[in-house]
């Protein structure tokens, strides 16, 4: 780590243009992580990012400090050749999306990222599969750094770590706690953040309602798998995480498998567990994740994807 810090640093002291950019599909770590970093480098070097998202951001992220500051990936000259290319909480290749041209383009490629991965695609690799979230590690960067921060940057790290956590439900050890305690001591309000996370339109709440209400059972109801349309994707803004809490309450449920018909022939797939590790399911369908919180993108029909995951999870327990 203090290696690849030492390097990160004098990269970002020479580079005359930086992109930034998480995953496709931004959710709240990979979105507020990349706003944070892109803010704590215009604080430390007085240089000025450009950040880049692909896929959809849920609205419920619409007020979060610098949610102007990045730009849909297409609206930007993607054929430029940048400095420094950094990717953050992409997890496998598969999900970085449009920012891929940046990378093939940039000059050097960086990474800081939570989940486990054998096939990184930077040249420098600030990785911590401990940590809880992207955000998690950015704090730990800016205590060994020293950087200076702001209330905009310790509200979108606090935004990062209790989304990827699930507000704290998945955390595995006390580091995002104890963090998120000194963040409240030094000012950040988690019941502004709580009330802008639960703030979304109508049509998506609906959406939620009607997809969780359709879901269905396997395995002893072990098993609850619901699907995501064309026309409901569009109205969950790509995601589905309340769709996959909903049925994580229903008693006697331990796997929980959210599949989104991104496209005709793609296929976006979430898992998650209460209690057993379900990462070897999304490793078996290319892709990966956490031991409880898990996914990848099918490049196949939902129908076949459907078939498949409950395949997979014939004989769980």
């Amino acid at each position: 780590m203090k290696k690849s810090l030492k390097d990160f640093i004098e990269i970002l002291k020479s580079a005359k243009s930086i992109a930034i950019a998480g995953h496709k599909n931004p959710d709240g770590d990979s979105l507020c992580s990349v706003l944070a970093l892109a803010r704590l480098i215009r604080l430390n070097f007085d240089k000025n990012p450009v950040c880049v998202y692909d896929g959809n951001i849920p609205d419920c992220l619409d007020t979060v400090p610098d949610r102007d500051k990045i730009s849909y990936f297409e609206h930007v000259n993607y054929s430029k050749k940048f400095d420094v290319a950094i990717l953050l909480d992409y997890g496998t290749e598969n999900h970085i999306g449009g920012f891929n041209t940046f990378i093939k383009n940039a000059k050097s490629v960086i990474e800081i990222d939570h989940h486990k991965n054998d096939a990184p695609v930077a040249d420098i690799c600030i990785d911590d599969e401990n940590a809880s979230s992207v955000g998690e590690i950015l704090y730990k960067i800016i205590h060994a750094l020293k950087w200076k921060t702001d209330d905009a940057v310790l509200e979108l790290l606090a935004t990062s770590i209790i989304t990827d956590t699930g507000h704290f439900k998945y955390v595995r050890t006390g580091t995002p706690l104890k963090i998120m305690a000194e963040l409240v001591d030094t000012g950040v309000d988690i019941e502004h953040i709580s009330n802008a996370l639960s703030n979304k339109p109508r049509k998506t709440v609906v959406t939620e309602a009607g997809v969780a209400s359709r879901a269905e059972f396997f395995y002893h109801n072990r098993l609850a798998v619901a699907i995501v349309g064309a026309d409901d994707y569009k109205n969950l803004d790509g995601r589905g995480d309340t769709v996959l809490n909903i049925l994580g309450q229903i008693k006697g449920v331990e796997y929980i498998v959210l599949l989104k018909r991104q496209k005709e022939n793609q296929t976006g797939v979430s898992i998650r567990s209460k209690t057993k590790p379900i990462e070897h399911i999304a490793v078996a369908l290319g892709g990966g994740g956490h031991s409880h919180a898990a996914g990848a993108v099918v490049q196949d029909n939902i129908d076949n994807v459907y078939k498949k995951v409950v395949e997979l999870f014939k004989g769980v327990k």
